[in-house]
């Protein structure tokens, strides 16, 4: 049975890794996979009682990071429906190429904090792609951008979704986790960004004004930018006072956030009118189904024990918990972090490694970071390969090296703090 198992997974994984040349949609693999695990896993069980208990576990758990994901991204696509994102865009004001690098990427590293790593990249290099003409500078904003968008996200719990994933498991708490993860997240991004900085110079001249005519009256434009990104902060306090799961905290910030756009567009005829539910219509719903079936798989794994063999292999051969999670992060910029992050919560328990442990902060660190090193280790990374075509090899040549000094800079960083 493990060996089918693990056949199946293997198998799933390189079709999502080649999804763009098997032409197969890495959500519908990603969902067959795990169906066909857990459906493996039962058949050559006798106790399919104690098998669908625990895929109802695991359920609950996995809707948890799913309503949360859904809800964020719905008030994200609506402050960008809106033309929120103006209220950042319109203060560019430099020409000079370096200047613009580093504003880009601290904005894009604190906007990442706040939103999540996916939203900010395909925000910031769509900016990118407005205001820069010559391909080559380009693809190095870009590539700058996804390093940045990922350090960004991994000093809070609403940064990526692993970080997410690692705050509704409980083994991480916001305040702990922004205190030891700021500095060495900041590191990551400044010392590449100093590398990429020396490969530039010169002046640019803007490609496009930014500007459009629109229904849109600019009071509207800021009440939902603010109140957007004042949803997405809420979630933390809401948790920290309440107790109660982040996805509660979203639900919320959105409920509001839908009456008040409502209540923006009474007047309007139905076909001006920019709501949650035409937000709702333009999220990318295949990508929740994609961590959907991915996390299913995972979960496979973990009831299966195979995780947890894949523990004592990595700490007989590794040796310790620094090297384990340093080897996990480099792992996720070939591999998924959603799953790697779910494996490593599945490997250990809340008993063995308790709640904010060094092991949790640094995972938290090295699977939100190391995802930069290569173009299709992160969302961050798929999404800006998507928009700018960046190629591969390109990335893996000017950036991958940058990447990883970075994220080592980063990682020497946290354990000189700790």
């Amino acid at each position: 049975m493990n060996t089918i198992i693990l056949i199946a997974f293997g198998i799933g994984y390189v079709l999502i890794t080649l999804e763009s040349n098997v032409k197969i949609n890495k959500a519908a693999t990603a969902l067959f996979t795990g169906g066909f695990i857990w459906s493996t896993y039962i058949l050559f069980n006798s106790g399919s009682e104690e098998i669908v208990q625990q895929l109802v576990e695991h359920i609950g758990s996995i809707s948890q990071i799913i309503f949360f994901l859904i809800g964020a991204m719905t008030i994200v696509e609506l402050i960008d429906s809106y033309g929120g994102f103006d209220v950042i865009t319109k203060q560019i004001k430099t020409s000079n190429k370096r200047i613009l690098l580093v504003i880009l990427g601290f904005i894009t590293f604190f906007l990442s904090s706040v939103l999540d790593n996916l939203t900010t990249t395909i925000v910031m290099v769509t900016l990118t792609r407005k205001l820069l003409d010559d391909k080559n500078d380009r693809l190095l904003f870009i590539g700058m951008i996804v390093i940045a968008a990922n350090s960004g996200g991994a000093w809070t719990p609403i940064g990526d979704l692993t970080t997410t994933m690692l705050w509704i498991g409980g083994q991480i708490t916001t305040l702990n986790i922004m205190q030891k993860l700021f500095f060495p997240s900041l590191v990551s991004m400044i010392v590449p960004l100093f590398l990429i900085s020396l490969m530039i110079k010169g002046e640019f001249k803007r490609i496009d004004n930014l500007e459009k005519e629109s229904i849109i009256l600019n009071f509207e434009k800021k009440t939902v930018f603010f109140l957007g990104i004042g949803a997405l902060i809420f979630v933390p306090i809401f948790k920290s006072i309440t107790h109660l799961p982040p996805f509660m905290g979203i639900l919320i910030g959105l409920s509001v956030l839908w009456i008040v756009t409502e209540l923006l567009n009474k007047d309007r005829v139905s076909e001006q009118k920019i709501t949650v539910t035409n937000a709702l219509r333009k999220i990318d719903i295949p990508s929740v189904l994609f961590f959907l079936g991915i996390l299913l798989a995972v979960a496979a794994l973990e009831s299966t024990g195979l995780l947890s063999a894949l523990a004592a292999t990595l700490s007989k051969s590794v040796g310790n918990l620094y090297g384990i999670a340093m080897f996990l992060g480099i792992l996720s910029s070939i591999i998924d972090n959603v799953p790697l992050v779910a494996a490593s919560m599945g490997m250990y328990d809340l008993q063995t490694l308790p709640t904010d442990h060094y092991f949790w902060e640094l995972i938290t660190y090295c699977a939100g970071t190391g995802g930069s090193l290569l173009i299709i280790g992160s969302a961050a990374g798929v999404a800006a390969m998507g928009i700018e075509k960046v190629d591969f090899f390109w990335y893996l040549k000017k950036i991958s090296l940058v990447a990883l000094i970075g994220y080592l800079s980063g990682a020497f960083m946290y354990m000189l703090l700790i």
